[in-house]
């Protein structure tokens, strides 16, 4: 087979014009990134270099794969085809322009000959057809279908943005397969049959014949090749700067647990009251929003009807930021604070974001300049005093946190009087809460048949803080971090156990080990579930009870604890039957984030609510099961407003435990 022309039918001029416009897209395409690097550098400070290959094998992975945009599996394969279309479109234009430019006419010979050809071709064709599939698929998603998180974005130009990018690259890619069939046309090669798309358009042109083909493919050409160099230029100024921009967002995202919060930064005050205030690496976050609202769909706040959205909240922060918004203030201009105090920061958000962004975060930093400046209900302000006065948020003394314990036998161990191997870090709503004190009773009494040697701190706990700290109090959450380290460097123990997600999140992530003395911090389902294991905890009747699973957000999406719980049910006897949003796509109760002592505010129904009629909806489930004191108190309220009450029992973990013992 003969070596083809690269520039067949292509006047000189052409050429040369393509090199000079090539080359005028990727400075103006340089020009626009380094504007962008330079906005991002006017962030505060933050140190993201740690783990670079950990962070570049990320990098790879999820630019390349995308596993993330896989969850949804009709989005995930429209990306994933237009993404491999115009990546297999741009390397064979590479490769083409090399093989003419380079080997042929500087060392005489050419790579894509015979074989190689065909086989290039071939390639081509089909990623080229997988391009404009993917293409279709999104302009029907988006037009057609309207799927509903594409839809009503709170910045008009927007709009006109996806529109723009949609049109440039079916433009693109149509006049690159009208290009082929032209060629097939006029030369009618042998390889045609290994173009199958080219040689079907080329099979339109037969009719209008030679030389007006000719003149055709050069009409095309010059427009194909304008239509692509305005699109790279235009890259960092459009929607698709993502394609820069996603790739350093997960470079640079954090590796730290996700219950790790950064310490407030304090400018004119603690936390963000201007752009200026807020990171680089947050800027960067709002810039790699692709708006394709996957956050929006998991989101509680949203799902309720408060009309609060993260990817609007995004969306907002980014044009704040570039300065669409004629300047506006941050605070009661870009955003309301409905927005930022609706956030329950159960991370659903940042756990679905294919491009890593982290918008709790940011969330919590313009909570703490809200709280500095006294903007915040009254409910809460109540419930801050009383942590502040008394280290709990019910107002009661801190002699009465320990007085469940007063009927338990055998009595429970005074941590920091005696040494014990298990410390129970008992928590607020389980310690104060009427409610809740019968199972955190039971708790106890499985402890001592399980026959662990372990102690509490009694009057010398407090809240731990966690809540506390994401509502945008610091120098609370110090002083209440304080108060404990105080506490638990009083006491002897071998590990730290505790049956308040919450607190085993502010325990195991926040703070310093110095605190915990080092110690290991367990869930009670993990503890439970290493009891049960090794035999020292064994059931004495199977329950047999058709039950579902809620995933706590502070123990499932923020430390990773899913199985552990599951294997505790399933050793009571009970049938478990999951969620249709479990795991990390657990919806969350709405108590997190300090929602908790918030005013409820307009909503169509809460989310544990919500959640109610989920397990109510599941075959044969009788029982809904936690393991969280916040959860028992949201679901037990929820299950009487939705009507659910003769349908579904609320219990905790431990009461399963203690019926099969």
């Amino acid at each position: 087979m003969p070596i083809r022309e690269t520039f067949w039918n292509i006047p000189h001029w052409a050429e040369i014009a393509q090199y000079v416009g090539g080359f005028l897209a990727i400075l103006i395409c340089a020009i626009g990134v380094f504007i962008r690097v330079q906005h991002w550098r006017k962030g505060q400070p933050e140190r993201r270099t740690d783990h670079p290959g950990k962070r570049l094998i990320s990098m790879i992975v999820h630019s390349v794969a995308q596993p993330r945009i896989l969850q949804d599996t009709v989005a995930g394969i429209m990306h994933l085809a237009i993404f491999w279309g115009m990546v297999a479109l741009l390397v064979g234009t590479i490769l083409a322009t090399a093989d003419w430019d380079v080997t042929h006419l500087l060392f005489g010979f050419q790579f894509l000959g015979g074989t190689a050809y065909v086989v290039y071709e071939l390639i081509l064709d089909i990623f080229g057809l997988l391009l404009i599939v993917g293409l279709g698929l999104a302009v029907y998603r988006r037009y057609v279908a309207r799927v509903a998180r594409l839809q009503a974005q709170p910045v008009a130009r927007l709009a006109w943005d996806d529109v723009y990018v949609l049109v440039m690259l079916i433009l693109v890619a149509i006049s690159g397969y009208l290009i082929e069939g032209l060629r097939i046309a006029v030369m009618r090669p042998a390889w045609a049959a290994w173009s199958p798309v080219g040689s079907v358009v080329a099979a339109l042109f037969l009719v209008t014949g030679d030389p007006t083909n000719r003149t055709l493919h050069v009409a095309i050409w010059v427009f194909h090749a304008t239509t692509a160099f305005v699109t790279i230029a235009s890259i960092p100024y459009t929607k698709l700067s993502h394609l820069v921009i996603t790739p350093l967002n997960i470079f640079f995202r954090s590796f730290e647990p996700p219950g790790t919060l950064a310490p407030a930064r304090h400018h004119s005050g603690p936390g963000v009251s201007e752009w200026h205030d807020f990171t680089w690496k947050q800027l960067l976050d709002f810039d790699a929003c692709v708006r394709c609202g996957r956050c929006q769909d998991q989101c509680p706040a949203y799902a309720s009807g408060s009309g609060v959205s993260p990817r609007n909240m995004m969306i907002k922060l980014s044009s704040y930021r570039h300065g669409y918004d004629h300047q506006v203030a941050l605070h009661g201009g870009a955003m309301t604070a409905q927005e930022i105090w609706a956030c329950t920061t159960c991370t659903a958000c940042s756990q679905v974001c294919p491009a890593f962004t982290d918008l709790p975060s940011a969330i919590v930093d313009m909570r703490r300049h809200l709280v500095y400046e006294g903007q915040i209900d009254t409910r809460l302000q109540d419930a801050l005093d009383k942590l502040g006065r008394y280290g709990n948020s019910f107002g009661q003394s801190e002699r009465a946190r320990a007085r469940w314990t007063q009927s338990v036998q055998p009595s429970i161990k005074d941590a920091s009087k005696e040494p014990v191997e298990t410390l129970w870090f008992v928590g607020d709503y389980a310690s104060y809460n009427a409610g809740l004190t019968d199972i955190t009773y039971m708790t106890a009494e499985v402890f001592h048949r399980a026959g662990l040697d372990f102690g509490v701190l009694f009057s010398g706990e407090r809240n731990s803080g966690n809540d506390v700290r994401r509502v945008g109090e610091e120098g609370l959450f110090e002083m209440l971090l304080e108060d404990n380290t105080r506490a638990l460097s009083e006491a002897t123990f071998d590990q730290i156990v505790t049956t308040d997600p919450h607190s085993y999140n502010a325990l195991k992530n926040e703070y310093p080990d110095e605190a915990i003395q080092h110690r290991p911090v367990l869930h009670y389902a993990e503890l439970l579930d290493r009891l049960i294991a090794s035999g020292q905890l064994q059931f004495s009747k199977q329950l047999n009870y058709a039950v579902t699973y809620h995933d706590p957000c502070y123990l499932g999406r923020y430390n990773n604890v899913y199985d552990a719980p599951r294997r505790v049910i399933e050793a009571t006897g009970c049938k478990l039957v999951e969620m249709p949003r479990s795991r990390e796509h657990a919806l969350c109760c709405g108590a997190g984030g300090g929602r908790i002592w918030m005013e409820e505010g307009q909503v169509k129904e809460r989310p544990s609510e919500a959640r109610i009629r989920e397990a109510a909806g599941l075959d044969g489930v009788e029982i809904l099961v936690t393991a969280c004191p916040k959860d028992i108190t949201m679901y037990r309220d929820a299950v009487k407003t939705t009507g659910f009450e003769d349908q579904i029992q609320i219990k905790d973990l431990i009461e399963l435990v203690n019926e099969a013992l």
